[in-house]
């Protein structure tokens, strides 16, 4: 699964595949917190994680929405 952030000692990745179902998700890691994401709606599909790394990861993701959102759309995985 390509990593396309860390800050803070979170981890996100991203990763599409067949396996894989919409709604279009992130994955993040704190630890031993693994957590699922909307890209959307900011709701933990899957997982979970302290309540302050999950508050960092909802203002960085609506920071990058646009971005992620194409990543998901085009599998063209960066850094961002």
């Amino acid at each position: 699964m390509p990593v396309i952030a860390r800050f803070s000692g979170i981890v996100i990745k991203m990763y599409y595949s067949q396996a894989e179902h919409n709604p279009p998700h992130i994955h993040a890691q704190y630890g031993e917190h693994n957590a699922a994401i909307s890209i959307d709606t900011d709701e933990i599909l899957d997982g979970s994680l302290p309540i302050k790394q999950y508050n960092m990861i909802k203002k960085w993701m609506s920071e990058k929405r646009k971005e992620l959102m194409i990543m998901w759309e085009t599998q063209e995985f960066q850094i961002i």
